[in-house]
Formats: C-alpha cells, structure tokens, sequence
C-alpha cells in the first residue's frame, strides 16, 4: 500500500510488506516545470529526425532486453507478480518498442497523396506532426507493458513523454525513464512525476500536448473532464468485464487451457482477462470439468500472485458472496478463496446474468462459466454489457463470424489475450471501455497530428475559388459535376 512520508511516495510489495521504492512527490508546480522541460526536450527530441530516433529507441530496446532481469524483479516486488510473468510482461513492450520504432517514418512521415479531377492542379501532401508532450497515467497492474504502449508510439512520433506512475508501482515508472536517459543524454526527453490522483490531474491540466491514460472507468471520465478544460485530446483505455464464448466445434481442451490464463494470469488483474465464459450446450460440461481442473493445479504464490491493491480484496469478496447468494455455485474456491492478500482462483457456475460477478469488473482470479443454447445467445449475453474492450471465440467453422460481431475493440480467435502482444494491431475499446488506440500503426496516428498540405502546379482548369471566375466557367463546373457524378449505379 503507497503512503506517502516527508514528501516521499513510498511503494511496498503487496506480498510481504517491505518497501519497494522511494520516489518524491510532485506538486503542480513541479509538474509545471518538467512539462515545460519536456516542451524544451521534446523540440529537440523532434529535430533529430525519424532515422536518428529509431537508432536511439533501438538502444534503449536493446538495454531493456540486457536487463530483462533487474525489471522484472523489480516488477515483482511492487506489484506481487510471479517472476515469469513480470518477464513476459518486458517481453511484450520490448516487441512494441521495436515495432514503433523501426515503422514511425513509413506511417507518420510525409507523403504524397493522390488527388482528384476536380482539383488536378493541386497535389496533396500528407504528414503527422507531433504533438509537443505527450502526458501518459500509467496503471499498477501492468506497469512495464501498458504505459510503454503509448510511450513508445509517442516517442517514435517525435514527442516527449512525461509519465505519471501509479502510485503503487512507482519505482517501476522511474527506472524506465531512467534507462531511457541513459541512452539519450542531451536532453530529458522522457520524464516522471510522482504522486496520487492529485499529481495525475496536474498533469492533465499542465499543458501537455495530448493525454494517455489506462484506468478504471470512473477515473477515465475524470481525467477526461481535467483535460477538457483546455480541449487537451485523450486516449483512454479504461475498463472491461471480456467474454470468451465456447462454440461447439471448439477443441474444449484448448479452450479451457486458454480461459484459465485469461482469467487468471496476474491474479485476474488485467484489463483484457477473461471474467465471464459462454458455453454452448453440448460443451458446457466438458468445457467446466477441464477449467476446474486445469485451474484447481494453480498455486498461490507461485502461479498466482497477491492482489496488489487492498481494497480490490473486498471487491472481489462482494463479487463471490454476491453470485453465490443470488443461486450461484463455486465449483472452485468461493468465499474461503478470499485470504487477503490472496485470492485463490474461483470459478462460478449458474452465477444470474444481473449479478455484480458478470456486469462489474472484478479484477481477481474469478470466472464465471454460463451454459447457452447457441453462439447467438452466447453474442447477446456478452454484448449485454457497457463494456467492449477484448474478449475470445473458441471455435472452428464460424470462430471469425463470432468476433466480428462481438462489441469490443479485440477479439482473440482460439487464444485469449494475444493481441496485445501483437505490436501490428491497435490496442483499445469501445463504450465504457474507452476510445482511441495504442499500438499499430493506429497507436503511432493517435501521437501525430495530421497536417496536409496543398501546392499548386498549373492553372485551375474549372476556377471554383477566386472571385474572378466567370459565369461561362461556373457553366463548365455544372457540367463536369454532372458529368463526372451524374450517372447512378
């Protein structure tokens, strides 16, 4: 649990209490002064050029992956994590680092675009421009991979980032920036602040070109609301209750393979895990049997980790009690799985549709596994929620047909979880779960500005903006309209 002492943030390791980091806290006037660093910064950051950025990413790429390691294990220690997680959490935002780096000209840099008759005398010119400073407002369940999501888009853009940590994993965020400073020297192109909510609205409120924030829902639309004082834009990626639906063509083994590392990787503390599960008929009771087994081996401690923030416990704990009081059954764990600071995994069965355990984000290693007649009413069940950030299909013949039509920014086919590591894709939801995208090459766009340029190069054949046109060439523009647009298909 942070705590703040004689101006210091101080992080402690949810697993055994001892302190995990030391960071100072900064008021608005200190997040003032690094924007306006950042601003200096990011100008030159911008002057280097594509070519010279890639370079330096691809170093500060190349150290991550050299201290793997010292990440993780710092990771572990302010989150509970298991170790191998915390490594392949590293893993996946050294793939996005590259990504961004070696494809930031090819996506943003300048172009020609095509033009059309009616203004054949103008080309088009196309190019993104970065914003200035990029704020990023970082989460503590993932605190290498889902900040170096938006950093590494706005880095390879051309902008400096100055990031708010969570105030549980603090020191996490300032070894990133303090790696990066080792290989970019000359200027403090990548910053921190440090603090509680009140630090994060600072930054929301300091200037900053464009704000990126992963959260819950209910602290998204504040920042929202900070931001909008100045029209500051936003990338949100806030919360999300995914489903996996189970056709019954489905290989059930792989399925429930995959459903438990969806629910239950990191604890169920992630954005994008599997909370909810819809199971056709004839596959149901397979599908049940092999997820209890398969998560009834996990070990508290070694597979699955605390629970990082304290009062998600008693989240968790409403969630079961809930779903168990209202018909549901735990044929996994259930209200004794709650042992703060550890949540043994749980899965419910017959858990009513209107229950906290499926409309609420539980973030906890709990599943809910509910029997359908087909894959349409699987659709409508996980459609029915305000939430549309990932979710998964498991099937054969209509696996594709099914993600499609499944509200959510993502949809995982056969897998669960795969596409956030998957740097080519954007990364985002929809409805409650935010809007924009990181990642991809829709994540390099959200940190450019498009600016587009026109330049003459002949006279104007059909003078539409000028006073001096005539009325015989009004006459000629009727025509080539009537012409060119006329016909009907």
């Amino acid at each position: 649990m942070p705590v703040v002492e004689d101006g210091f943030l101080v992080s402690t390791s949810p697993a055994t209490g001892a302190e995990a980091g030391r960071l100072p806290v900064s008021d608005a006037e200190a997040v003032g002064a690094t924007v306006d660093r950042a601003r200096t910064a990011g100008a030159w950051w911008a002057s280097l050029g594509f070519d010279e950025r890639k370079v330096r990413l691809l170093r500060w790429r190349a150290l991550l992956a050299e201290r793997i390691e010292e990440l993780a294990e710092l990771t572990r220690a302010e989150t509970g994590k298991p170790l191998a997680d915390a490594i392949v959490e590293a893993t996946a935002a050294i793939e996005h680092i590259d990504w961004a780096a070696r494809n930031a000209k090819r996506v943003l840099g300048p172009r020609r675009t095509k033009t059309r008759l009616l203004v054949a005398e103008h080309s088009g010119h196309l190019e993104y421009q970065p914003y200035g400073v990029i704020g990023v407002i970082g989460p503590w369940n993932y605190p290498i991979l889902t900040p170096l999501g938006p950093i590494s888009g706005a880095l390879a853009a051309g902008n400096a980032v100055v990031l708010k940590p969570s105030e549980y994993t603090p020191a996490v965020g300032q070894w990133l920036a303090d790696s990066f400073a080792e290989v970019v020297t000359e200027q403090p192109v990548f910053q921190t602040v440090h603090g509680l909510g009140d630090v994060g609205a600072a930054l929301c409120r300091s200037g900053v070109g464009k704000v990126a924030f992963t959260g819950s829902t209910a602290t998204a639309k504040k920042v929202m609301a900070a931001c909008a004082e100045t029209l500051t834009p936003v990338v949100i990626e806030a919360g999300g209750k995914d489903a996996l639906i189970v056709d019954a063509d489905a290989d059930v083994t792989a399925a429930a393979e995959a459903a438990v590392w969806g629910a239950m990787t990191n604890a169920g503390q992630t954005c994008i895990g599997i909370e909810r599960a819809y199971a056709v008929a004839p596959v149901y009771d397979a599908f049940v049997a092999a997820v209890v087994e398969k998560a009834g081996k996990l070990r508290l401690g070694e597979e699955i980790g605390p629970i990082t923030m304290p009062g998600q416990v008693d989240i968790i704990r409403r969630h079961i009690d809930d779903a168990l009081a209202s018909g549901g059954r735990a044929v996994l764990g259930g209200a004794d799985a709650v042992q703060p600071p550890n949540v043994a995994p749980t899965v419910l069965v017959d858990v009513p549709e209107d229950s906290a355990a499926i409309r609420e984000e539980t973030f906890g290693p709990t599943l809910t596994i509910t029997r359908v007649a087909d894959a349409d009413e699987a659709i409508t069940k996980a459609n029915a929620l305000p939430y549309g950030l990932g979710g998964a299909v498991f099937g054969k013949a209509n696996g594709i047909r099914i993600a499609r039509r499944l509200h959510t920014g993502m949809v995982a086919v056969n897998s669960t979880l795969s596409f956030v590591g998957m740097a080519t894709l954007p990364f985002g939801g929809v409805g409650d779960s935010g809007f924009g995208r990181i990642h991809g090459e829709d994540g390099l766009r959200e940190f450019g500005r498009a600016k587009s340029i026109t330049v003459r190069r002949a006279p104007s054949l059909l003078p539409a903006m000028t006073f001096e046109r005539t009325p015989a060439q009004v006459q000629r523009i009727v025509k080539a309209v009537k012409l060119l647009y006329g016909r009907r298909p």
